[in-house]
């Protein structure tokens, strides 16, 4: 049977909630090693300041959500503030987990924040906040008013991933060099033990620099193309990818050229690839009729050649 978000704003929806920050919290003590073939910004975290990293993220979700259920905002409310929300947020995970024991002084607390940074956090918001009913009925493929509660469990796991993505990535950008970033992270015990020289760091962070190209001009538009999207979930087996359908008609005006010509090759691709596969394979028959008839024919003379000289 089918277990379905709540449509508005009750006792059954601050039950889901609950519900779902009880299990990442037991998910999140587990395995969080990286078993995507991707690489994260939070590799570069051991494990023990990868859950503390995610145990803080948490808390200060809990209290945001808290905070948005008491002011009562509306839904035009909240969408005119999200991004405020959201970097109010991201300010406040960035600031603890930076924080140095030993005299309690913030290490970093600048933090930028791109637009499409946002994305999807608007949706588990909404979620979270006035049930399934104020939800969007064009992003997802089913009836907002029967929204599975595995769909908003899901994008809640990956907001979480991100997040941390989202705050080490951050970090390292105030940072700025590899030597300043190995010094932070080994200086508080927050180094993978992978990445314990600059020469390792230096490598993983160019690896990252590619893998952001390569999305950018690449994977979102094959994404926004076949209308499903990459997420980040945790599993017995660590952080997995798996993928969801999303349609993101918006998205299409924020391109810039060589996206818009990258997506422009994709369509052309899709109508004329299958025409020339046919032709080929059209062709290919052809081919191999006339070799085949050319080279029985071919035989059959030689042979007679041959049966006229020998009866000389």
């Amino acid at each position: 049977m089918i277990k379905y978000w709540p449509n508005q704003p009750s006792i059954k929806l601050n039950n889901a909630i609950v519900e779902l920050f009880m299990l990442l919290e037991k998910k999140i003590t587990k395995n969080l090693s990286n078993n995507t073939h991707l690489y994260l910004y939070i590799d570069l975290l051991n494990l023990k300041n990868k859950n503390k990293l995610f145990k803080i993220i948490l808390d200060e979700f809990k209290i945001l959500i808290l905070d948005l259920i008491e002011l009562n905002l509306n839904k035009k409310q909240f969408i005119y503030l999200n991004k405020k929300i959201f970097l109010i947020f991201l300010q406040k995970v960035l600031s603890n987990f930076t924080l140095k024991d030993q005299n309690k002084k913030n290490y970093i607390t600048k933090i930028s924040l791109k637009m499409s940074k946002l994305y999807l956090f608007n949706e588990l918001i909404k979620y979270l906040i006035f049930g399934s009913s104020t939800n969007n009925y064009n992003i997802f493929s089913f009836n907002k008013l029967y929204t599975p509660h595995i769909h908003v469990q899901i994008l809640f796991e990956n907001f979480i991933i991100n997040t941390g993505n989202i705050i080490i990535k951050n970090i390292i950008e105030n940072l700025k060099n590899p030597a300043s970033i190995y010094k932070f992270f080994k200086e508080q015990n927050k180094c993978n033990y992978l990445y314990t020289s600059n020469r390792s760091i230096t490598l993983f962070l160019n690896n990252l620099k590619l893998q952001n190209l390569v999305n950018f001009y690449i994977y979102n538009i094959k994404s926004l193309y076949n209308e499903r999207e990459r997420i980040l979930l945790i599993s017995s087996n660590g952080i997995i990818t798996k993928y969801i359908y999303i349609s993101n008609i918006k998205k299409i005006k924020c391109l810039n050229q060589i996206q818009v010509f990258f997506l422009f090759w994709l369509e052309i691709k899709d109508i004329i690839i299958p025409r020339i596969e046919k032709l080929l394979i059209q062709v290919s028959k052809y081919l191999i009729y006339f070799l085949i008839n050319f080279f029985s024919n071919l035989v059959i003379i030689i042979l007679r050649i041959l049966i006229f000289y020998l009866d000389k």
